[in-house]
């Protein structure tokens, strides 16, 4: 089962989540866990909903942060992870196994395929050649 599929009404959610069903809708008009529209217009939450809402409930109680500070770490934690899920697909494209960079002798950085040596145009003067390797 999907962990983003909405399958819970507020009652069911609130019971897993140790909460009473207001604070599930104050939580929702404060943005902290905002669960998806069912046709009625009766919230649905998913299980990544209720993890959320248990984490909400953790860090008000047991570290002693206020709703506004919860919703910033919230915002912050989605971010990073949207960015890392880009940083992931960014590295799969950029495929570091299989090219080699090369600064021309104008400033700009040129592809040189694996296995190929740098040539230097014709008319242009000979310089050296840096590799660059993240490892």
């Amino acid at each position: 089962m999907n962990d983003d599929e909405p399958r819970f009404v507020i009652s069911e959610a609130a019971a897993l989540a140790g909460m009473h069903p207001q604070t599930l809708r104050q939580y929702d008009r404060l943005g902290l866990v905002s669960p998806r529209r069912a046709r009625g217009r009766g919230r649905r939450y998913s299980p990544r909903d209720v993890a959320k809402l248990r984490e909400v409930y953790r860090l008000s109680h047991e570290e002693g942060i206020n709703l506004a500070g919860i919703k910033k770490i919230l915002t912050l934690e989605e971010r990073v992870e949207r960015l890392e899920g880009m940083l992931e697909a960014l590295a799969l494209r950029a495929d570091p196994g299989r090219r080699v960079f090369a600064a021309a002798s104008s400033g700009d950085v040129v592809i040189v395929p694996r296995g190929r040596r740098a040539s230097v145009p014709e008319g242009e003067e000979r310089a050296a050649l840096v590799r660059w390797s993240p490892f």
